[in-house]
């Protein structure tokens, strides 16, 4: 793509679909604006960086759709005094684009190559603030940090309170639940010491984390 079709590809993106998914807040469109998606999709799929589809990384893994990413941050709603955790680094797309809205970022990857490859698109782009983690965060992550926000890229067969704890009081997690084909988008708010609020947001699927926990099932 030439710089002219990326620039136009990018504003019908954001105008066609992150929009008319009521992704309205200035803050969240300007990212999405501004960090360059074309540059952490691999290479091949280059020229599906801006249409409404999962863009395949390996191991199973997916960028989700644009829409559904500027609808995970804006229900995050990150603040540059704030410390955000996402689970499932993937292409380094929201990390890049949490580092533009919060203070500081911790992003933890199961597969290693994805977590290097992830790094060096960040490096590239100049991207501060951010620690890559290699780990397996599919029952939680407990490193003894209380988190503002928490984005899991990832979906999970059934909820679990792995993260829940994780979140700083007034801290907000976005996850995505449920079994093929159909999943809930959920937001998980910490409202006091021993206690959490929870919004359904929508319907959509995503492929699940490495080693999620997937419930037994009972045939009669």
């Amino acid at each position: 793509m030439t710089d002219l079709n990326v620039d136009l590809a990018r504003l019908n993106m954001i105008q066609s679909q992150v929009r008319t998914w009521d992704v309205l807040d200035q803050r969240i469109t300007e990212t999405l604006a501004t960090v360059a998606r074309e540059s952490f999709v691999p290479q091949h799929c280059r020229n599906f960086a801006f249409v409404d589809m999962q863009i395949p990384l390996g191991h199973g893994q997916v960028m989700m759709e644009p829409k559904v990413e500027g609808r995970m941050l804006q229900t995050l709603d990150p603040r540059p005094d704030e410390h955000a955790l996402e689970i499932g680094t993937g292409s380094g797309f929201i990390t890049a684009c949490l580092s533009k809205l919060a203070g500081r970022v911790t992003s933890v990857e199961f597969y290693a190559d994805l977590q290097s490859e992830a790094g060096a698109r960040l490096q590239a782009g100049g991207f501060q603030g951010i620690d890559l983690v290699t780990g397996d965060a599919a029952a939680g992550w407990d490193d003894g940090v209380h988190y503002d926000v928490i984005a899991v890229t990832g979906s999970l067969p059934e909820l679990h309170q792995g993260f829940h704890r994780s979140l700083s009081i007034g801290g907000r997690l976005f996850v995505i639940v449920g079994e093929f084909p159909i999943m809930e988008a959920l937001r998980v708010t910490r409202v006091g010491e021993n206690a959490w609020s929870t919004e359904s947001l929508f319907d959509t699927s995503v492929p699940s984390l490495e080693n999620a926990y997937r419930p037994a099932r009972f045939a009669l």
